[in-house]
């Protein structure tokens, strides 16, 4: 009988074979989702299954950064997760600050912060930031993080953003109202300043947006894999990249 693993490695060299040269996608968003439901199939600790979606995040950008992809955007806490039980979301902070810290150690990834940092515990935040801080002059993949993060809520702080902006220039809400466009919102998302993402992958069978990156998805393509993140193989990172590049990309054109 052929070893189990061969097969995969014989399939995985096949499924790279198939994407060379085909266009990769520049902005990749990740939904890292199934972690409690992985955790719960195991008959462990919910922290468990958030621990294990952590400690396999550097080794998912290792196969973004090795395919050219420039960005990758991770969302890694909603502002629905906050309202989980005290003890899971305290459990989930410290994995989640301790995940960003590993993440600034890489010598070339550039960590950004997406969210409203002002939901988080102050010492949590501070260590977010304080993290992300360190790699400001690295020059590689950008790494957004989302960490308290709702699309809503994105558009939200956009528009409040611009209203502000607005009003500290002496204009009249009769002005702003004149004046307001999509280029306008668009300078106050949180990744202002960056291609909108070409491919969203949501792991976990999920079929839905949850209202990740609301506002950047208008032209984005959508994959949908059915095993847990924790489990998130290399031969699914493939397959994602091989299914973007067999599609016909109009933009609504």
């Amino acid at each position: 009988m052929i070893p189990m693993d061969f097969l995969y490695r014989v399939y995985e060299h096949r499924l790279s074979r198939e994407i060379k040269g085909v266009e990769v996608p520049r902005h990749i968003g990740i939904i890292l989702d199934g972690n409690r439901r992985w955790a719960r199939a195991l008959g462990t600790p919910v922290s468990h299954g958030h621990r294990q979606g952590a400690d396999h995040i550097s080794e998912v950008l290792g196969w973004a950064e090795e395919a050219g992809v420039s960005i990758v955007t991770l969302w890694m806490l909603s502002t629905e997760n906050l309202q989980r039980s005290p003890k899971e979301l305290d459990e989930l902070l410290d994995i989640i600050v301790t995940a960003v810290a590993q993440l600034a150690v890489h010598s070339t990834w550039q960590i950004r912060l997406l969210g409203d940092l002002s939901l988080l515990p102050a010492e949590a935040a501070k260590s977010l930031r304080t993290a992300a801080n360190q790699t400001s002059d690295h020059t590689g993949m950008i790494v957004n993080v989302a960490i308290g993060y709702g699309g809503r809520q994105e558009i939200t702080q956009a528009v409040r953003d611009y209203l502000h902006e607005q009003a500290a220039l002496g204009k009249t809400l009769a002005d702003v109202a004149e004046s307001i466009s999509v280029d306008a919102i668009t300078s106050h998302i949180y990744t202002k300043g960056q291609p909108d993402p070409d491919l969203i992958i949501r792991t976990s069978g999920e079929q839905r947006m949850s209202g990740f990156m609301l506002w950047q998805t208008v032209h984005t393509e959508l994959y949908f894999c059915e095993t847990y993140w924790p489990d998130f193989r290399r031969i699914d990172f493939l397959r994602a990249l091989r299914d973007f590049s067999s599609r016909e990309r109009r933009k609504g054109k």
